[in-house]
């Protein structure tokens, strides 16, 4: 069986944790000085960062060796 490719972009993206995949917020990488508090706060890594349970086997096949 040949091995299989990570997809490289959700690599980037996302994250195994114990509880499941973690995604990143958006507009958190950069130009963080014009945007709001409160943008910057609703973004932040928190308990609903988690990958809902519907996407985790689309995840599973994008990541095969993530474990």
């Amino acid at each position: 069986m040949p091995k299989l490719k990570t997809n490289r972009a959700a690599a980037k993206r996302f994250r195994k944790t114990a509880k499941g995949f973690k995604g990143y917020a958006a507009n958190r990488r950069h130009n963080l000085g014009h945007k709001t508090r409160k943008i910057k706060r609703q973004a932040r890594s928190g308990g609903s960062s988690l990958v809902d349970h519907t996407d985790v086997g689309r995840l599973e096949q994008l990541l095969p060796y993530h474990k």
